[in-house]
């Protein structure tokens, strides 16, 4: 089941044109660390996780939090 945080990495990740496997890389994250984060099967990514994402993507924590 999809949260919102997966849902605004989504949104965000895809708004930018930025492919999984490039923020994978961006992040310095596993490529499955973000499909699991994107798809719910992690709903609960750890902090630090999260900020490698809003890093990676230009954007603050509260931002993927909305």
């Amino acid at each position: 089941m999809e949260n919102s945080i997966s849902k605004n990495i989504r949104r965000i990740r895809q708004k930018k044109r930025i492919s999984q496997d490039r923020l994978s890389k961006k992040a310095d994250l596993a490529f499955h660390t973000i499909t699991k984060i994107e798809s719910g099967a992690t709903p609960d990514p750890r902090v630090e996780t999260v900020k490698k994402i809003a890093d990676a993507l230009g954007v603050s924590i509260d931002d993927l939090m909305r």
